[in-house]
């Protein structure tokens, strides 16, 4: 949602959600066969409500919306296409989050004359999966190539970039070895290895996830733009209220599996706040510099964690740090 813009005046509700998502057609990555997203029926109250629309994204802009079945998920996904491109960008988001919450970076990467493909994560925004959680962050993975692989009428060269969440299943992305058409720039966003206070939540974790399924969710002070805290808590219907516990475990396993994963010489560019009060993130810079040895780091003063959703002034510097 843009800063100081109005709370969209749309109706959408879970319902109308729900059917949309059964509504999303088989998506190609063709735009000679895919349906322009003007005629499924939905996806306009969707594109307003979360200020995606067409109206709002550059001149010339086509987009396309649909589901790609891939290892056992149907993906909400979406693309982007900028009438003279320099290339493809595709964005990972973050924990909780949707495509729908990437309209500032979306829009920057339009204006920088790229291409954009965005999806939803199993288990967030529009696509299937038990909601918010996942066994392992290999699937994750795995979702992201499958993606990939579909993508491949897209024009090169390509690029990726992550927020949180999204920012390790890049690094994992990265790490995990040779791929048949690899993201030439990787940016990563505040990008999740250790949450912050990781010792005692761990122990918490240890003690209780034989029992218990889920905790509750406490919306955080993460941005430094009201109107985005206040949309996300209040006005968003794909927001969940609980924490899964499997997750946890899953982002755990992810944080040991990192330290046994070899090195990438790949040049990679990492933005981080230095009042990011979700991550430990000094810790993760020490482990990511020895992962990464080409990072390109940019430390933000006074930027918090959802950097993608940050204010006016610090959005701006976050994404003049992308390098494509």
């Amino acid at each position: 949602m843009p800063q100081s813009e109005p709370v969209s005046a749309t109706t959408l509700t879970v319902a109308s959600l729900d059917q949309l998502r059964r509504n999303l057609p088989p998506l190609a990555f063709d735009p000679g066969t895919d349906p322009d997203s003007d005629t499924l029926a939905g996806a306009a109250e969707y594109l307003r409500h979360y200020h995606i629309e067409r109206a709002s994204l550059a001149p010339g802009v086509r987009h396309r919306m649909g589901r790609v079945s891939t290892n056992g998920y149907r993906i909400a996904a979406h693309y982007w296409l900028h009438p003279t491109p320099r290339g493809t960008v595709f964005v990972v988001h973050g924990y909780f989050d949707h495509v729908g919450l990437y309209g500032h970076l979306i829009r920057h990467l339009l204006a920088r004359e790229l291409n954009v493909v965005a999806f939803d994560l199993p288990g967030h925004g529009l696509s299937d999966g038990e909601r918010v959680t996942i066994a392992s962050f290999d699937h994750y993975t795995e979702v992201l190539e499958g993606i990939l692989a579909r993508a491949t009428a897209l024009p090169a060269p390509w690029h990726g970039v992550g927020q949180s969440t999204g920012g390790a299943i890049l690094i994992k992305y990265l790490l995990d070895g040779e791929h048949p058409r690899p993201l030439e720039r990787i940016a990563l966003l505040a990008p999740l290895v250790h949450p912050r206070h990781w010792g005692l939540n761990r122990l918490v974790y240890l003690a209780s996830h034989r029992w218990r399924k889920a905790i509750g969710r406490e919306f955080m002070v993460n941005s430094g733009d009201p109107a985005f805290l206040d949309f996300v808590q209040r006005h968003d219907p794909l927001q969940e209220r609980h924490i899964p516990l499997e997750w946890i475990g899953a982002m755990k396993h992810w944080a040991e599996a990192l330290h046994r994963l070899p090195p990438s010489p790949h040049p990679v560019t990492l933005v981080q706040g230095d009042a990011d009060t979700t991550l430990d993130w000094r810790y993760n810079l020490r482990l990511l510099r020895k992962k990464l040895p080409n990072l390109h780091l940019h430390l933000l003063p006074g930027a918090q964690h959802h950097l993608v959703n940050e204010a006016e002034a610090i959005r701006t510097r976050v994404f003049a740090a992308l390098e494509f």
